[in-house]
């Protein structure tokens, strides 16, 4: 079956893009922005169980893969490397791989992503099997290096999210979990690191915030499991504990140092936690979720 590449067709406004004044160019390449944009609202059911699939494997002690190529493979390594910081979700449980490997991120040669074989190789080596999640990555869908990489994935019993810009995708056919970001037509045609990519990148964050509310790590609005490792990070952390507790800032920084950093943690002492004991019980015991170990510290 042939699938209609709406990827690589060319916007209305295109002809005669290149003659416009440069504010109308801007304007109309801000416009077909905003209409990526909009595709991500038909999607947000399958973002919500692929949510809900990796926030599974994470909790259960396995592992998130990222699987991408090209501009694609660029919206999966900033959504995946920037869940350490952000969630306190360690390197080891969420890693990416992309077609080239890491020469791709200097030189983005196109050649990697029809290597099928190296798809098929870099996801078995991360060792992925049953239990796992991979989310892979492709404005057409049928990119041969994530395609090849989804297909074996399965293959070993992992859960696979895909994310394409294509109805009728091969990737979508193979997914667990479809995601279909129907973009218009790219206004430079088949420049899917402009509308495709913006769409991936708002499905990517929506679909990683919601795991993370998922695994208890947001709570009204905090990132409660931030890695703060910097002073904008540290001055962030309390000021999160100061506003879900009401203690002052001195105070919220001093539970703070005590917990070793942990906002969690810090807030629990906050509520009534005797020590970094209790408090780590509290969580474990509401499965790492805060407002749950706020109202079992509160019956102590």
């Amino acid at each position: 079956m042939t699938v209609e590449l709406g990827t690589e067709n060319r916007d209305s406004h295109a002809k005669g893009f290149d003659t416009l004044p440069p504010t109308r160019i801007l304007e109309v390449l801000a416009a077909a922005q905003v209409a990526a944009a909009r595709s991500v609202e038909a999607a947000v059911p399958a973002i919500a169980e692929a949510a809900a699939q990796a926030s599974a494997a994470l909790a259960s002690g396995h592992r998130l893969v990222y699987v991408g190529a090209g501009s694609s493979g660029l919206m999966a390594l900033a959504d995946c490397l920037e869940l350490p910081g952000t969630y306190g979700i360690g390197g080891d449980e969420a890693i990416v791989i992309l077609a080239g490997g890491r020469d791709s991120l200097v030189d983005m040669l196109g050649v990697g992503e029809d290597d099928v074989e190296a798809g098929v190789t870099d996801l078995k080596a991360t060792g992925i099997g049953q239990g796992d999640c991979v989310i892979t990555v492709s404005a057409s869908g049928s990119t041969p290096y994530t395609l090849a990489a989804a297909r074996a994935a399965k293959d070993r019993g992992a859960t696979v999210i895909g994310i394409a810009n294509n109805e009728g995708a091969p990737l979508l056919l193979v997914a667990d979990v479809a995601v279909l970001l129907k973009t218009p037509p790219e206004v430079v045609s088949g420049s899917t690191r402009m509308g495709a990519a913006t769409a991936q990148k708002i499905a990517l964050n929506m679909l990683s915030t919601l795991m993370a509310v998922h695994l208890g790590h947001v709570h009204d609005g905090h990132m409660v499991n931030v890695r703060a490792d910097n002073d904008k990070l540290r001055a962030r952390a309390a000021r999160i504990v100061t506003d879900i507790t009401g203690i002052p800032t001195d105070a919220a920084t001093g539970l703070l140092r005590e917990s070793r950093g942990s906002v969690k943690h810090a807030i629990l002492l906050a509520a009534g936690a005797g020590d970094i004991e209790t408090a780590n019980a509290a969580l474990v015991e509401a499965g790492q979720n805060l407002r749950r170990a706020i109202s079992l510290v509160a019956k102590i």
